[in-house]
């Protein structure tokens, strides 16, 4: 992937931690600059790791999975740009939101499970993890923190049009993989 995919992968990968600190933005009124630097820090921290770890277990199957790479990662991408379609038409649910270390473990988790699957592609497209992680890592801290004290100054911003964005991108990701199979 070029250095310019690789900036698109990381800004769609960020939109649901974005999302995530928008809300608590929205919410949260003591502590701001506390919150939303640990809530960065969090969701950043697993956004670099999870790829790292989606990456390296991938090289114990590889050989068995690399001939198919190009409609893997095809799948895997336009998946997940699906998903983020999906998700933005969904309606919102009440969420209460919690700001402890467990809370902020599990927000972790579940707003880089999607970068876990782009680890995979990425070791299936041959590259090297450890600049994509780190712009992942980098780029999801700075959207979480801007979705945070965002949150607090535009309380009635719709998202929809970003996690839509983020799914077209990743769909495109997906067919640049699948084209360049042929």
């Amino acid at each position: 992937m070029s250095h310019l995919e690789i900036i698109l992968l990381a800004l769609a990968l960020s939109v649901d931690a974005c999302v995530v600190s928008f809300s608590y933005g929205l919410t949260f009124n003591s502590n701001r600059s506390k919150n939303a630097t640990l809530l960065a820090l969090f969701t950043g921290g697993f956004q670099g790791l999870m790829p790292v770890i989606g990456y390296f277990l991938t090289s114990f199957v590889r050989s068995y999975i690399e001939p198919f790479s190009h409609w893997i990662i095809f799948g895997i991408f336009t998946y997940l740009g699906i998903k983020f379609i999906v998700e933005a038409f969904e309606k919102d649910k009440k969420k209460t939101l919690c700001i402890s270390l467990g809370c902020l473990f599990m927000i972790g988790i579940a707003t880089s499970i999607d970068a876990f699957s782009a680890g995979i592609s990425l070791s299936l497209m041959g590259n090297k993890i450890l600049k994509p992680a780190l712009l992942i890592a980098l780029i999801t801290f700075i959207n979480s923190i801007l979705g945070f004290w965002l949150g607090g100054k535009l309380k009635h911003i719709p998202t929809k049009g970003l996690e839509i964005s983020a799914g077209i991108i990743l769909i495109l990701l997906g067919l640049k993989a699948l084209m360049g199979m042929f």
